[in-house]
């Protein structure tokens, strides 16, 4: 470290030397119970815990989060994404000294010591220091406790700050000029931010518990290439003979529901990394969305969270969902926020594997919902492939969800998860061919979209269908056998694939007009070209890679 970085750290310890009211690592029944006497969440029939945020804390504030660019490591970090907003050191040394004014005048803090990160080799150490007792319940929820071998940990020296004051709001004059400016023309009162260098990061104005996930989500998809291991927005599963897979797959492409597989215990729901020792899960918990939830659709995790317990014992937050005088939550009424959530332990779940530690993946599937109706339902990758659909992340929206959108529209976020990928995307991108390569990973491309035409002509490929091809690839059934080429979209289709229909294998069959076929192919893979085109052109992408992109 630098002396800046020593003394910042050095600031922060000294507050919190001072403050006559720190609570270190209280037990989780205490926090709970203080969040509930506190009046920060209120208890629900079942005894989980509720909570609803300001209207302007309903989700991620993407606009308003930041990385502070600095020398040492500006040149890891790709400034062209639209999600990587720089803010300068000196506007960060404002928020950091007014942090720390907040801090010293608040009556209580709560400080926790946790880390991200199931395998202690690479295990960041973590300490969260909140003013809320429920953001400690989430941490607790979320974050992992801290392994007896942690010294063992490449991160066991480099400790990571993590400041949360969620309800409290930036000066509006004093940060004129130096954060966003919104539509109004008001300059906006909430910052996340994070300093990779400084190792701290500051949520501040943003009540959204899963600001804090996605902080420490970026910190280890920034920290963890550079010790050789590929992070990834995914879940993961392992099967009964020790087979790992990871899927991968936007909002609304079945990556909940297809890793929750009966037979394959669960590592997690959405972050891990790959290390040369395996797959290993980054959290303790799951923040699952709640909207439209039904119990005989999602059993599990509609358990998790509304099983009956004593509150203290229970401890699942239920985020901005309806609940009615009488008690009964509604997670069907979207009017206050269709991003409704729930965090709760892994061990809420029955079907887990404890150490959220598996080998290397057998098997990877990239999930998208195509709306237009023109990509396979299954199709296994190259190397190359694989790089490609890594680097565009396609899924795409609906026509009909939002006003004026009367067509599919394609949506791409690099690495199925792009707010959340702050490094040079070749870094990435190289990293998951080497794996691929050294391991024997097959990668599978599972479309749960549309077929026999676009949404509003064709129909949702039958989950039953999608199950069976889940299962194939991670059975190892399509390792061998005849596949043809789609030279469109550079895919290899497989001509058979037991339990599903063979006609539908190849999406053109399923369309009575062939020509509104091949238009809206080539729609597609104009989008990817243009898409491609746009956030790649200027970057240090190999031809091998390029030629895979659909329509080159």
């Amino acid at each position: 470290m630098n002396a800046i970085e020593i003394s910042m750290i050095e600031d922060l310890k000294k507050s919190l030397k001072l403050h006559s009211n720190i609570r270190e690592n209280l037990p989780r029944e205490v926090l709970i119970s203080l969040a509930v006497e506190n009046k920060e969440a209120v208890l629900t029939r079942n005894g989980a815990l509720a909570t609803w945020t300001p209207s302007n804390s309903t989700g991620r504030s993407p606009k308003d989060t930041y990385i502070v660019r600095n020398p040492e490591s500006e040149s890891n970090i790709d400034w062209s994404s639209p999600n990587n907003i720089q803010m300068n050191s000196q506007t960060f040394a404002l928020i950091f000294e007014d942090a720390l004014k907040t801090i010293g005048a608040k009556k209580t803090i709560f400080t926790t010591d946790r880390v991200i990160g199931a395998d202690s080799k690479y295990a960041l150490p973590v300490k969260t220091i909140c003013d809320q007792a429920l953001s400690q319940v989430f941490i607790d929820n979320m974050f992992r406790p801290t392994p007896t071998d942690i010294q063992q940990s490449i991160f066991a020296d480099e400790q990571f700050f993590l400041i949360a004051l969620p309800k409290e709001k930036l000066d509006k004059t004093r940060y004129k000029g130096l954060v966003r400016n919104q539509a109004n023309g008001e300059t906006s009162d909430i910052c996340v931010v994070v300093d990779f260098d400084k190792k701290i990061g500051i949520v501040y104005g943003s009540s959204y518990m899963g600001s804090l996930k996605k902080l420490m989500f970026t910190v280890m998809n920034y920290y963890l290439p550079f010790r050789g291991v590929l992070p990834l927005h995914c879940s993961a599963n392992e099967g009964i003979n020790g087979d790992s897979a990871l899927l991968l797959g936007l909002s609304g492409t079945g990556k909940t529901t297809l890793s929750a597989d009966p037979e394959r215990a669960l590592l997690g729901d959405d972050e891990h990394g790959w290390s040369d020792n395996g797959i290993f899960n980054f959290e303790n918990g799951c923040y699952a969305k709640m909207i439209d939830i039904k119990p005989e659709n999602e059993p599990e995790i509609y358990d998790a969270v509304m099983h009956d317990a004593p509150y203290t014992k229970h401890g699942a937050i239920i985020e901005n969902a309806m609940i009615y005088p009488d008690g009964e939550i509604d997670f069907f009424d979207d009017r206050y926020t269709p991003n409704s959530r729930a965090s709760y332990p892994l061990s809420f779940l029955t079907n887990i594997k404890k150490s959220s530690t598996a080998g290397h993946p057998k098997t990877i599937l990239f999930l998208t919902a195509d709306a237009y109706g023109v990509l396979p339902p299954i199709s296994k990758l190259t190397k190359e492939q694989a790089m490609l659909w890594f680097l565009m992340g396609y899924t795409s929206k609906l026509a009909g969800t939002e006003t004026g959108v009367t067509e599919p529209q394609a949506t791409f976020s690099r690495f199925f998860g792009q707010p959340f990928m702050p490094c040079n995307p070749n870094i990435y991108a190289e990293m998951l061919g080497e794996k691929m390569d050294k391991h024997n990973t097959n990668v599978f491309l599972i479309n749960t979209g549309w077929s026999g035409g676009s949404y509003g002509t064709g129909a949702r490929i039958k989950l039953k269908y999608t199950r069976a091809m889940v299962d194939a690839a991670l059975k190892g059934k399509l390792d061998k056998g005849d596949f043809i080429e789609d030279k469109l979209f550079h895919l290899n289709i497989p001509t058979i694939c037991e339990n599903v229909p063979s006609e539908i294998l190849n999406p053109i069959n399923t369309w009575k007009n062939k020509d509104d076929y091949q238009k809206t192919a080539e729609k597609l893979a104009n989008k990817f070209c243009d898409s491609f085109d746009k956030s790649y052109g200027n970057q240090d992408i190999v031809p091998e890679i390029i030629s895979q992109c659909p329509g080159k």
